[in-house]
């Protein structure tokens, strides 16, 4: 299967905490990081989620969000550090590509923003995801 998603970091479950319908998936990447996934209870049944099961993390660019060091007192779980390699802004977007430990990520965000931040490549950047956001996938 092919998938328009772009943002893909392979991983290994760490836990998986089940809720009523809900559960959160930690998982660590490749580079080290841990982050977590909010998935439903029929997700990890079907994908057979448990601790040690190899996955890939992935994001839609459209989800990622950059900050230019790390954020306290958000409720966003995952902060993930990187470098900028590539600024590609157009009229009003721009994509931004983040090297991580273990991968890549790109962030579509609006050129005011880029601007705004000074975004260029080799800044330092925390990809900020919301749990809801990341999803998995089994190799």
């Amino acid at each position: 299967m092919s998938l328009s998603i772009r943002n893909q970091i392979p991983g290994t479950v760490t836990s998986v905490t089940a809720g009523e319908a809900m559960a959160t998936v930690k998982t660590r990447l490749a580079g080290g990081q841990e982050v977590t996934s909010a998935v439903t209870l029929d997700a990890v049944k079907d994908l057979g989620l448990a601790e040690g099961t190899a996955v890939r993390a992935m994001v839609k660019s459209t989800d990622v969000s950059l900050a230019t060091g790390a954020v306290a007192g958000l409720s966003i779980r995952n902060q993930i550090p990187g470098t900028i390699t590539d600024v590609a802004a157009g009229a009003a977007m721009a994509t931004v590509k983040v090297a991580v430990e273990g991968g890549e990520l790109t962030a579509a965000i609006t050129k005011d923003a880029v601007t705004e931040l000074g975004l260029t490549a080799g800044t330092a950047v925390v990809a900020l995801i919301k749990s809801t956001e990341l999803s998995l996938a089994t190799r």
